[in-house]
């Protein structure tokens, strides 16, 4: 699954949570630049949009839920916090690392 996170300068911790739930390719924009962030359009391949809301106006929120919602793609909102972020894609994706076969040996902090 290749996911787009827009938001946030460091996003190591949830790339790492990604990766880990199946993510195969991570695109990033840090959207420090707000006049050019809102003209940007999620690429074509993209299918999951990740939004940290601590680092986005509401503008840009704006824009790209709109995008995304005009491509059926799935939407998560999340503060830039580790278990946050984990509680708030379980619940918009439906994956759990309780089913997973892997879940002793996980290095997600499932807070």
């Amino acid at each position: 699954m290749s996911i787009l996170v827009i938001g946030g300068d460091k996003i190591s911790s949830i790339e790492s949570i990604l990766k880990t739930l199946g993510a195969s390719s991570i695109v990033h924009w840090d959207a420090r630049k707000k006049a050019s962030t809102c003209r940007k359009i999620i690429p074509i391949d993209i299918e999951c949009v990740v939004m940290l809301t601590s680092f986005l106006n509401h503008n840009a929120m704006k824009y790209f839920r709109s995008e995304a919602k005009k491509r059926d793609l799935p939407i998560v909102c999340s503060k830039h916090n580790s278990s946050c972020f984990y509680d708030e894609y379980i619940k918009v994706m439906g994956t759990d690392c309780l089913s997973c076969d892997k879940y002793s040996n996980c290095k997600i902090d499932k807070g």
